[in-house]
């Protein structure tokens, strides 16, 4: 069973920066056909947790965990690298993120923008929707929010 790396910018490795920033771009930019500047400031924030899922030294999953109010804390950049889909590796990465976020931000409510087609996937991690559908980057999004962390 593969261990989560939760882990701040800084204590990331070099080949570990590498990984997370390629599979980003190569999912969120080149699969998804979309523009944007997709690694930002929210990266290198010292209050950020990157959690990698790794296997012999190629990554596999990876979110990011970061407050964005002192109330409110985002899961992002939730990602399955092509070859690990349909594993249920999406679960696991889930999981892991909320365990960070309860050890590092344990009083705040949890947010995500998730992309409309896994609505269902995240409703049945306890995350509701919060308002409507919108484009984001010319994809569908909706902000939902998680019910209560366990």
């Amino acid at each position: 069973m593969l261990e989560p790396v939760a882990r701040t910018y800084r204590e990331l490795s070099h080949d570990e920066i590498f990984m997370m920033f390629k599979a980003r771009v190569d999912i969120f930019v080149v699969e998804q056909a979309c523009a944007y500047p997709e690694i930002d400031d929210i990266d290198r924030d010292l209050n950020t947790r990157h959690i990698l899922f790794l296997e012999q030294g190629c990554l596999k999953a990876y979110a990011r965990c970061y407050p964005k109010s002192d109330t409110v804390v985002a899961i992002g950049r939730v990602l399955i690298t092509p070859e690990s889909r349909g594993s249920g590796m999406g679960y696991t990465l889930m999981h892991a993120a909320l365990a960070c976020v309860k050890q590092h931000y344990p009083d705040s409510q949890v947010h995500i923008a998730a992309q409309s087609y896994l609505q269902p996937f995240y409703c049945k991690l306890g995350f509701e929707p919060m308002g409507d559908v919108y484009l984001e980057d010319g994809i569908e999004h909706i902000d939902m929010q998680l019910q209560q962390l366990g």
